[in-house]
């Protein structure tokens, strides 16, 4: 393998994602990754015949998301038909997936030029839609592991981990705040582009939709959980509450505190990314400067039920291939799916927490699966650039038991 270098990436803002209530609920999702097509070409001037490959993540894919959204992203872009796409789902780290495909298509010398990112429209295909759930509804699986919902694994870990309800609240408030600060300081500046309506070219949206900078410590507490009645009343097979079946597997917490809100998880919004990664060919026959490379990068599988706990042990496993410990890293972001996932990272490998999710996170900014991946990337080399530091590393927790974890370094 030689060098895969970052060039560039670009985000649109993130729009609240309810149906015809966020900016953004009215563009179709083809179109959002097409913008971002064409912001990279825009920024950088290449070829279009010269990409090798758009590679998107996108986890529902069904209605306007299927039919291969990356190659109708690349069409509605009005690039040449000889650019090819490729949708992929590894859940909500579909986004980094696809930068690691690409980091390997152009680092092993098969590809010079891909744009890899993602696109999620949760406003116009909700999440579920695709009525697979997490294991397919396969009812043989569901004998061996049963896979409670990701809102049950969060409060399970909290319990286990033994945070408390004003340990969360007090990380999503951190969040809020970081972000807020963000925006103000125009830190996102750089990867952030405008949204326009693709008929006439008027403004849809400039900045990030979602944050609430007024949230408050006493406002988050009054929150309600928001897996109690899902995990204590849904019966499923033999007759089981969700909490009964984790508690099945994880009997030595003897119940689950559910502690997770609206207000300590990931946002619902809409959004898409893109990464625009090339070889050290290309790289230096175009006379190009990257921005950064890609050091390292690893996937890694854990248990399927608290599903949750794989950005620790995948950061482990991508820090190894690195030749790096975890002190080493100057900037980690670590994905706000829920804040329990947040504060079991930092514990686990003991991270200075002043050091992760500078500028918030999804608590505040919104998760939008299959793009997330790809929008932490561009928000950590921004980050780099503008404090001067060095290596950033980008993790995020995977439904079904996985994680992923990428090493970032600026050049």
């Amino acid at each position: 393998m030689t060098t895969s270098y970052v060039i560039d990436a670009v985000r649109t803002p993130r729009g609240r994602g309810k149906a015809g209530k966020g900016a953004l609920s009215g563009l179709h999702p083809q179109e959002l990754l097409a913008q971002v097509l064409k912001t990279l070409q825009g920024r950088q001037g290449f070829d279009a015949r010269e990409v090798d490959d758009v590679m998107a993540g996108c986890v529902s894919q069904i209605g306007e998301q299927g039919a291969n959204l990356a190659r109708n992203a690349v069409l509605a872009a009005g690039w040449p038909n000889e650019v090819p796409g490729v949708s992929l789902n590894r859940f909500c780290a579909s986004g980094m997936q696809a930068v690691h495909f690409g980091a390997m298509a152009v680092g092993s010398g098969a590809m010079d030029l891909v744009i890899a990112g993602g696109v999620e429209s949760m406003s116009r295909v909700p999440m579920g839609s695709d009525g697979g759930g997490q294991d397919g509804n396969n009812t043989h699986l569901r004998e061996r592991v049963f896979q409670v919902p990701q809102g049950i694994s969060a409060d399970l870990i909290a319990t286990l981990e033994g945070f408390s309800r004003e340990e969360l609240d007090a990380l999503a408030l951190r969040s809020q705040r970081n972000a807020a600060r963000a925006i103000e300081e125009g830190r996102f500046a750089k990867s952030l582009f405008p949204v326009k309506d693709p008929h006439t070219g008027a403004m849809v949206l400039a900045r990030d939709e979602f944050p609430r900078p007024d949230t408050t410590a006493e406002g988050l507490a009054a929150l309600k959980p928001a897996f109690t009645a899902l995990g204590e009343t849904a019966a499923w097979p033999k007759g089981q509450t969700l909490d009964q079946i984790a508690l099945a597997a994880y009997p030595r917490a003897k119940t689950i505190q559910h502690l997770h809100t609206a207000g300590n998880s990931s946002g619902i919004v809409d959004g898409a990314a893109g990464v625009l990664l090339a070889s050290e060919r290309y790289v230096r026959e175009k006379g190009l400067k990257p921005r950064a490379r890609i050091r390292a990068m690893t996937t890694l599988g854990t248990e399927p039920v608290l599903m949750l706990t794989a950005p620790a042990p995948a950061s482990q496993k991508v820090l190894r291939l690195a030749g790096m410990k975890a002190s080493d890293i100057d900037l980690w972001e670590i994905n706000e799916a829920f804040a329990g996932v947040v504060l079991q990272t930092t514990r686990a490998l003991g991270i200075d927490p002043d050091r992760v999710n500078v500028n918030g996170g999804s608590i505040a900014l919104g998760h939008p699966l299959g793009a997330t991946g790809a929008m932490l990337l561009g928000t950590a080399l921004d980050e780099l650039e503008r404090t001067g530091k060095q290596t950033a590393l980008i993790t995020l927790c995977v439904s079904g038991g996985q994680g992923i974890a990428t090493v970032l370094e600026r050049l």
